[in-house]
């Protein structure tokens, strides 16, 4: 239970993060909500043109966040990794897009150049929410679970122990008797 609760609660913060990364700086300083989706599939690449928020990178962070809380609702191992595989194949993918736009990548300084914050935080989201399955312990299995049975019958012997007639004392064992303890 506690390894749930941990994991749960990874898993909501690797989702906020993951939400909360388009609105900060991506590249150059600009946003991670100024990229259209659609740029990272089409063959004109990435472009300078501005993206409504339900069309740019928010998206299918909003997804995976919704991904995520499904699987702490469900408990489920499977859907909080695959919410992390989909922040971080955005990312990377974006990542690809943007050095063919851009002709390579930079790492930039204070100066708002090169590489932000923005995404940064989306890599941590998507580490997070992946780690979140690792901690997670999931769902019992239907096996594993404690089934409403009846409680099987107490063990019995096979033949009831024989009667002893008192008139005749049971045989001498072919065993010494165990010692007495004499204190």
């Amino acid at each position: 239970m506690i390894r749930n609760v941990l994991g749960s609660l990874l898993g909501l913060i690797g989702a906020t993060a993951a939400v909360w990364s388009p609105f900060r700086a991506w590249y150059d300083g600009r946003h991670g909500r100024d990229y259209r989706v659609e740029e990272l599939f089409g063959s004109a690449g990435i472009t300078d043109d501005k993206a409504a928020l339900m069309g740019s990178l928010f998206l299918p962070f909003l997804f995976a966040a919704v991904l995520a809380l499904v699987a702490v609702v469900l408990r489920s191992r499977l859907l909080m990794a695959f919410s992390g595989v989909v922040v971080l194949g955005f990312a990377v993918l974006w990542m690809v897009r943007q050095g063919q736009a851009a002709g390579s990548l930079s790492v930039g300084g204070g100066d708002g150049e090169g590489l932000g914050d923005g995404l940064a935080s989306t890599f941590g989201a998507g580490a997070l929410l992946i780690l979140a399955a690792a901690v997670m312990s999931g769902r019992p299995r239907r096996r594993d679970r404690v089934t409403r049975e009846p409680a099987p019958e107490p063990y019995a012997e096979p033949h009831p122990a024989p009667v002893e007639d008192p008139a005749r004392p049971p045989a001498p064992s072919a065993w010494p008797p165990p010692p007495q303890d004499h204190s």
